[in-house]
């Protein structure tokens, strides 16, 4: 059954990390970007575990390993364990195991991440398509990866051998801005073979299964940056969201949003978490929220009052996926948007 078309950003009486018991927490563009800490996530993420709100981390980035990436959040202030940290790769790790004999070898187009899940799921990562491989697994490699790492996949995919990729991210945060992710690299082996592979990340099934059984959460909240990954595997997963505008989406992205990509709170950064989050109430088709209202008259969009530019935003929201229904909402956002710096 299909769930309804959300309509406006959802509010919350409670604070956000005393309503849900585990935050699903995506990495690159909400905790850190170019390896270093976000502003305020160290602060938030610490006093939400104090309270006692259970962290796991869930990236769809599948090159390094659990431990490495828990490592990384302590240095960075963030005290994690590796059982703490859920990837793409093990979600694949998982789904190939599932259509391959026990032992069988998995020809490896990544980075060690994946070479240590496959052998968590008692699966033999080996390097070449000459070693009778029974699946090619293809993950985010790095900057790095030898251009040579697609032709071997390519070789092994067109003699039949199934393919499969942890994610299809088209792109990555960095420390200088944003960069081909794996799915560019997916791309590059989709044109040399014609083939398509199966996919376990963010958005999809596989990884919010593998989350769920890794964490027992019972009651999660989703909080990541990207529309179409993590908000979107929130709504497959029926499970709420909360989308900070710390990495790749923007406001005019969220105002466009289709209905599967729109998030059940939206917020600066991971403050977010330790608070309430405002209703969004209608008045004869305006939308108020805090000190501005938002309408959408004459296919423009209009916008009044003064305030927090967040609340503005919730507000343009309602009025923008109100507006779009289930479809998306093409309307120029661009002044009221400027109005609000955003």
């Amino acid at each position: 059954m299909s769930q309804p078309s959300r309509t406006r950003p959802s509010g919350s009486a409670r604070a956000l990390s005393e309503a849900y018991d585990t935050a699903l927490l995506d990495l690159d563009g909400v905790v850190y970007a170019g390896g270093e800490a976000i502003e305020h996530a160290v602060g938030s993420l610490g006093t939400a575990r104090d309270g006692g709100m259970h962290l796991a981390y869930v990236t769809n980035n599948a090159l390094r390993t659990p431990d490495a990436v828990a490592a990384h959040l302590t240095e960075l202030g963030v005290p994690a364990e590796p059982g703490d940290v859920i990837t793409s790769a093990q979600a694949v790790a998982r789904l190939i195991s599932e259509q391959v004999p026990a032992g069988s070898r998995v020809l490896v187009i990544g980075g060690e991440g994946l070479r240590v899940a496959l052998r968590e799921r008692g699966l033999v990562p080996v390097e070449s398509a000459e070693d009778a491989p029974a699946a090619v697994v293809q993950g985010y490699g790095g900057p790095d990866l030898a251009w040579g790492r697609f032709a071997e996949a390519s070789y092994a995919i067109a003699a039949g051998v199934p393919w499969f990729a942890s994610n299809t991210d088209l792109t990555i945060p960095s420390g200088r801005g944003i960069a081909p992710g794996n799915g560019a690299a997916v791309e590059v082996v989709r044109i040399a073979t014609g083939a398509e592979p199966q996919v376990a990340g963010k958005p999809l099934p596989p990884m919010h299964r593998e989350t769920i059984l890794r964490t027992g959460a019972r009651k999660p909240l989703v909080v990541g940056d990207r529309l179409d990954t993590d908000i979107e595997g929130a709504f497959n997963g029926e499970v709420d969201s909360l989308l900070v505008l710390t990495g790749v989406t923007d406001g005019a992205q969220l105002l466009a949003a289709r209905p599967e990509h729109r998030p059940t709170f939206v917020d600066a950064d991971l403050r977010g978490m330790l608070t309430g989050q405002p209703e969004v109430a209608e008045n004869d088709g305006r939308f108020g929220c805090g000190g501005w209202t938002a309408a959408v008259r004459d296919e423009e969009f209009a916008l009044d009052g003064e305030g927090d530019p967040l609340d503005g935003l919730r507000a343009l929201c309602a009025a923008a996926w109100t507006y779009a229904g289930d479809g998306v909402c093409e309307l120029d956002a661009g002044k009221v948007l400027g109005r609000l710096g955003l």
